[in-house]
């Protein structure tokens, strides 16, 4: 079964075509959230796997938290490629994606994944292996790093591009192959019709605006 996965919640865009947990071509992007360079990135990996939309059994889309405009991009361009490829779309937390490369190394452990959130926040969510599944313990949060301590589970394994930065580590990032495997593994619920980011927190326009955007036509 071959699945092209997509994250575009953070800076680093990612892509990856796997064939039922083989990855066969997969590439990251500094800065590769806009539109264009998603598509290129996407051309580029399917060209380097020899495949086709034709190919695809499914499209997986890491649906957030994390940046507003990489995601809506990324949940757009997903939409577009399994419309037109007449596939299902799956979606997945980026935060699980980005926890899920650990757990394969260390089925054993728990991870705090922890993102970026700009504004002085980020994004965290824990989780753990139940047999052959990716399971979060509990919900995915908003926060100010300084509650990182007491919202971790005990002797959970940090990791993201916020904790990594502060240590001096290489940065992680939900790839696309995470994306697709952990898809692969999940329930494959197609939401290409009804499918939205998780945004977890409210838009800036919400903050500014929450009885709506002064001059735009109000909904029916």
């Amino acid at each position: 079964m071959i699945v092209l996965g997509i994250d575009s919640a953070t800076r680093i865009a990612s892509v990856a075509i796997v064939d039922d947990g083989r990855v066969l071509a997969e590439l990251r992007g500094d800065d590769s959230a806009r539109g264009a360079d998603l598509l290129v990135q996407i051309d580029a990996v399917c060209t380097a796997a020899n495949v086709t939309a034709r190919d695809l059994a499914a499209v997986a889309i890491g649906a957030g938290p994390g940046s507003f405009t990489g995601l809506r991009i990324g949940m757009a361009t997903a939409k577009g490629i399994a419309f037109a490829a007449k596939c299902p779309l799956w979606a997945v937390s980026s935060l699980a994606a980005l926890a899920y490369e650990e757990l394969a190394a260390a089925p054993t452990a728990t991870v705090l994944a922890v993102l970026d959130a700009r504004k002085g926040e980020v994004y965290a969510g824990a989780y753990h292996r139940d047999g052959d599944r990716t399971v979060a313990l509990g919900d995915e949060r908003v926060l100010p790093p300084d509650r990182l301590v007491a919202f971790a589970p005990p002797g959970a394994r940090m990791i993201g591009d916020f904790v990594e930065v502060l240590d001096g580590r290489p940065t992680r990032t939900p790839s696309g192959a995470a994306v697709a495997k952990l898809a692969l593994e999940g329930g494959r619920v197609d939401v290409l019709v009804g499918g939205a980011p998780t945004y977890i927190r409210p838009s800036e326009a919400e903050v500014k605006y929450p009885d709506g955007v002064p001059g735009a036509l109000k909904r029916r």
